[in-house]
């Protein structure tokens, strides 16, 4: 099989005219881009992101051929095409046509998957479906192609929020799923404690959010904060606070780096912040702290 191409080297195989894009926009797990096509037939490589065609101008009748062979139809606006993941294709139109694409990113399919089955998710593949009508999808889609232009306030949550509508209605209605194995119920593995444990360390200066942790040990956030109390008796902000204290308390007792620093080294927002945790935690300040220690 083909290497699987992102989202945006697509107009690569398939030219058109841009028309929105939400490229810059920082979004995680879920794309879009609106495209003005001719007719057209193209041979499409894998993609490594599920994609959901949206029909918005023009009528043409479309063909498509994946491995259960060619359909035949008609798309309007108002019609949805799905393509899943890691799926190479063959399509032929012959009118031209305004398109939106969203493209969901398999951990995010996997993650929602595993959260609403409560189960370890080996694969997730979308139906051949090439025209289908589903007013749920045509709105999800369309607010988040709105979004690219508006641009509004909050526009990541946002659009993270309708990735999540987007994938579960999609794991409802058009999606089969195969599980893994089970897992030993209710803590994370040895391994999986281990690839934590150093992508915590890794990024201590960083802000670590909930979900870049679960994604570490491949589990989705309700499953991922389950495990981890049941592991290690806290939540995971109090763990990685506590790590935060532990690394801050080492660098003050070594006495080389100013307190500022060392509150920027360990994932502080500022050294009053790194006071007010370490005297809740310790009971005592960085500078009593550095005093002790010479």
């Amino acid at each position: 099989m083909p290497k699987a191409i992102p989202p945006k080297e697509l107009i690569q195989w398939v030219p058109g005219e841009v028309l929105s894009t939400s490229e810059e926009l920082g979004w995680k797990d879920i794309e879009q881009r609106s495209y003005r096509y001719k007719g057209q037939d193209v041979l499409i490589p894998p993609l490594d992101h599920f994609m959901i065609v949206c029909y918005y101008m023009g009528r043409t009748p479309m063909d498509r051929c994946i491995d259960e062979g060619w359909k035949r139809t008609a798309c309007a606006p108002g019609d949805i095409s799905l393509l899943t993941m890691s799926q190479d294709s063959h399509w032929h139109w012959t009118e031209e046509i305004d398109v939106s694409h969203i493209y969901l990113s398999n951990a995010l399919m996997s993650r929602v998957a595993m959260d609403v089955m409560e189960r370890p998710i080996e694969e997730v593949r979308l139906h051949d479906l090439l025209r289908r009508q589903d007013l749920i999808l045509t709105s999800i889609s369309g607010a988040i192609t709105s979004e690219v232009c508006s641009r509004g306030i909050g526009g990541s949550l946002y659009v993270e929020a309708l990735g999540m509508q987007l994938a579960i209605h999609l794991l409802r209605n058009y999606a089969s799923v195969t599980f893994k194995e089970r897992e030993s119920p209710g803590r994370l593995s040895q391994l999986q404690k281990q690839r934590l444990l150093e992508f915590i360390d890794a990024n201590l200066h960083n802000s670590i959010r909930l979900d870049e942790m679960a994604d570490t040990v491949g589990l989705g956030a309700w499953t991922f904060s389950r495990k981890f109390s049941e592991s290690f008796a806290c939540s995971p902000h109090a763990f990685v606070t506590n790590q935060r204290v532990e690394r801050a308390k080492r660098m003050l007792c070594e006495g080389s780096l100013a307190i500022k620093e060392i509150a920027y080294l360990c994932g502080f927002s500022d050294q009053a912040h790194l006071t007010r945790v370490l005297r809740t935690k310790l009971g005592a300040t960085p500078a009593q702290l550095k005093r002790t220690n010479k």
